[in-house]
């Protein structure tokens, strides 16, 4: 009995202890190679940049919020976001991607 609650602490522990490397806050968000002249990846590709560095993100696409090349799109504007989410490695993986309203 003790080795099951034991192992039922343990899992929750875990569970919190993972959960709690989410971050939740207002990025700076544009095209990694337009924008943020990061390298890796060929054409087009959505990136954050957070405490002074960039990542390319998973979770969403540079097209899923509009036309990348239009005046105000991500190859030719750094925008706001509201993103949550982890870093993994080099990449920050979303959990949710809210563009912010463009500021005047």
């Amino acid at each position: 009995m003790k080795s099951l609650l034991f192992m039922i602490l343990l899992f929750a522990g875990i569970s919190v202890f993972s959960q709690s490397k989410q971050i939740k806050q207002v990025v700076d968000v544009a095209c990694g190679q337009c924008q943020f002249k990061m390298k890796g990846k060929k054409g087009c590709d959505l990136a954050v940049r957070m405490g002074g560095k960039s990542y390319f993100v998973e979770g969403t696409r540079i097209d899923d919020h509009g036309d990348a090349h239009s005046e105000e799109g991500f190859c030719n504007a750094v925008r706001k976001a509201e993103v949550t989410g982890t870093i993994k490695g080099d990449k920050f993986v979303a959990t949710s991607f809210k563009l912010l309203p463009k500021s005047k």
